[in-house]
């Protein structure tokens, strides 16, 4: 399975939050998966390539031209394949056209950002994958109860809301997302419910 894993690119970071992704991206490519990401080489970006790699799994980078050119961001130099994009849009459309599924660790706008495209699309059906946010040291609390709250006050129905879901354990990722089957509901039921 093609994992495309989004992630904090700061170097300034707790050590746990690298440990940990570096742990689960290590017991992922143990079990023969493969890791689509933002090609950067700090923070929770550079720890799940790390992981990948020491775990003998294939690792394929997408990262914007201006990145490098402008030296945005240091580039994992270790990646099998690395793809250069003109835009931010068209890095994402990569990462998410290449994936089957999709894990969301701990970090800052870049992050939400691109975990709230991914779960737009499923809303509207553009695909059926598997979303699961690796909710290390509970830093996705406030928004899993930011968005109990968007459901709560029905501007999302419950279908949307199990979209995707939290999980504290690398163990409980992977169970997820190896077993995650979709549950074929149409995308009009998840855009405006019953």
């Amino acid at each position: 399975m093609k994992i495309c894993i989004f992630g904090a690119a700061s170097a300034h970071i707790d050590e746990i939050y690298i440990k940990k992704v570096e742990a689960l991206a290590k017991k992922l490519a143990s079990r023969g998966h493969s890791l689509v990401f933002g090609a950067g080489a700090t923070g929770l970006m550079g720890a799940a390539a790390r992981g990948f790699k020491a775990g003998g799994g294939y690792i394929h980078g997408v990262i914007p031209e201006f990145f490098r050119d402008e030296s945005v961001e240091v580039i994992y130099d270790e990646c099998d394949k690395i793809t250069y994009t003109e835009t931010m849009s068209e890095r994402k459309r990569i990462m998410e056209d290449d994936c089957d599924a999709f894990i969301i660790t701990p970090g800052g706008i870049g992050t939400f950002e691109e975990f709230f495209e991914v779960l737009t699309l499923k809303q509207l059906g553009r695909h059926s994958k598997a979303i699961a946010i690796f909710n290390i040291e509970n830093y996705y609390d406030g928004l899993e109860e930011f968005m109990k709250q968007v459901y709560e006050r029905k501007f999302i129905n419950f279908k949307c809301y199990e979209m995707y879901s939290y999980f504290d354990t690398a163990d409980e990722i992977i169970d997820y997302l190896e077993n995650y089957k979709p549950d074929g509901t149409p995308w009009q039921k998840l855009k405006i419910g019953d």
